[in-house]
């Protein structure tokens, strides 16, 4: 069953509430005293309603097979856990749950136990849960429904912004914001002071693994690198992007030619040899990876297995829905998984994984930290530009053309066509789209 825009917001928000619930039992039960377990003050636990809006998303089309279905619940919860844990500790510093004390945990943030538990709520969420509250969601006029969730949307936004701001200890830039006049900057200072105390004493109680210190918002003085992108830092991310791009596009075009005696394009977009998903990847698994990149070569290999296949799959899910088109299909290849993603190339996430990280990643990252500073990040940020400015276009066309492939045989009236269309139509013709994509499938309608 596909479930409307509308209806995945709202399921992100009930699964919230029901997380919160879940958490503050389970705490009250432990502790005997009621403790808010939410990251934000109200009553919600924001990575629930995430997950389970990524299982209505993506797992849906696995309803026929009950394995793959709690399978994929079990990766992708796994993915979601792994990546929000190692993203706040990248933030705050700090771990905010920490699974090390139980058995079969990779890093503290993801452990066996709790990632089946997803697989088992992935299964039952799909088969009854959404589907009951859809039934419950019909009864409530579209309207109130509508108002109710851009009410509940700009709570949750205030309520973690703020949040984040007390935790981050950024109470001048806050006076800055709200200080309209004198007199309010007064009100707003000791306003601001007491959410502050108030917020950091919550999270002490709620989240015990979190250093006091940092929670106060301390300000402490950071010595500026002259290197640039030094570590796993923003700007590293960014350049391998690029490269990853680059190289998986040749890679693809090389493994191509060899395979199929063919020589055809695998970039992502209309300009340049770039391949988004190899670059994405890359950027992604170096910033999940670094963390155990000492770790044994086995290790390694089963983490970029098992995140290299939930990505991929994620890919071609999302590409799909966005653009109403296939860029692969694994359907001819054994153990393939709908067609999106196969035994054999989640190994070859593996491999690459595991080159990448003991034999690439730590020869590129002297390179690109040989860089001036100044010239590195000005670099970047143009290259951000482009892209940026490439994805558009390569979507805008995208979508032209399956506009033109869904009216084939029907004569478009160019008197009636927009500027944009007929520049697409111009520029990008459909001779041009299937040279650049030459896989490109259109998906049928109700598919």
């Amino acid at each position: 069953m596909v479930y409307s825009f509308y209806e995945i917001c709202w399921f992100f928000f009930i699964y919230s509430f029901i997380g919160w619930s879940a958490e503050v039992c389970a705490a009250a039960f432990n502790r005997k005293k009621f403790i808010n377990r939410g990251f934000v003050n109200g009553p919600f636990c924001p990575v629930y309603g995430i997950g389970a809006a990524a299982f209505t998303i993506f797992l849906p089309e696995l309803r026929e097979n009950l394995f793959f279905l709690f399978l994929g619940g079990v990766i992708l919860a796994s993915f979601i856990e792994f990546t929000t844990g190692a993203l706040l500790e990248k933030v705050f510093h700090k771990k905010w749950w920490d699974y090390s004390k139980i058995r079969f945990n990779f890093e503290g943030y993801i452990c066996l136990r709790y990632s089946v538990l997803w697989g088992i709520f992935a299964v039952l969420m799909i088969y009854f849960v959404n589907p009951l509250f859809a039934s419950l969601l019909s009864l409530l006029p579209p309207l109130p429904g509508v108002i109710t969730l851009w009410a509940l949307g700009g709570l949750l936004i205030v309520d973690a912004l703020g949040t984040a701001l007390a935790i981050l200890g950024m109470q001048k830039r806050m006076r800055q914001i709200t200080q309209l006049t004198e007199e309010m900057g007064k009100v707003s200072k000791l306003l601001e002071n007491a959410i502050t105390r108030k917020i950091t004493g919550r999270m002490e109680k709620a989240f015990p693994a979190l250093d006091a210190k940092n929670l106060k918002g301390q300000e402490k003085q950071k010595a500026k690198s002259k290197v640039f992108a030094e570590g796993c830092s923003f700007y590293k991310l960014i350049s391998l992007f690029f490269i990853g791009a680059f190289l998986g596009d040749v890679t693809e075009t090389i493994f191509c030619l060899i395979t199929t005696g063919r020589l055809m394009s695998r970039s992502s977009v209309v300009y340049g040899p770039f391949s988004i998903v190899w670059g994405l990847g890359c950027a992604l698994l170096t910033a999940v990876l670094y963390r155990i990149k000492d770790k044994s070569d086995s290790y390694i290999f089963i983490a970029g297995t098992l995140l290299g296949g939930a990505y991929e799959y994620i890919c071609s899910v999302f590409t799909e829905l966005l653009f109403g088109t296939v860029f692969w299909d694994y359907s001819g290849f054994r153990f393939n998984l709908g067609g999106r993603i196969n035994l054999l190339y989640c190994f070859f996430w593996g491999i690459a994984a595991v080159v990448w990280m003991k034999l690439l990643y730590p020869h590129l990252s002297r390179w690109i930290e040989k860089l001036p500073l100044k010239t590195g990040i000005i670099l970047c940020n143009i290259m951000i530009i482009f892209m940026v400015f490439n994805c558009l276009l390569s979507a805008l066309a995208l979508s032209r053309y399956e506009e033109r492939q869904r009216m084939e045989g029907v004569q478009i009236q160019t008197e009636d066509a927009s500027g944009l269309d007929l520049f697409l139509d111009s520029h990008f013709d459909n001779a041009r789209m299937e040279k650049i994509y030459p896989n490109a499938k259109l998906v049928e309608q109700g598919r």
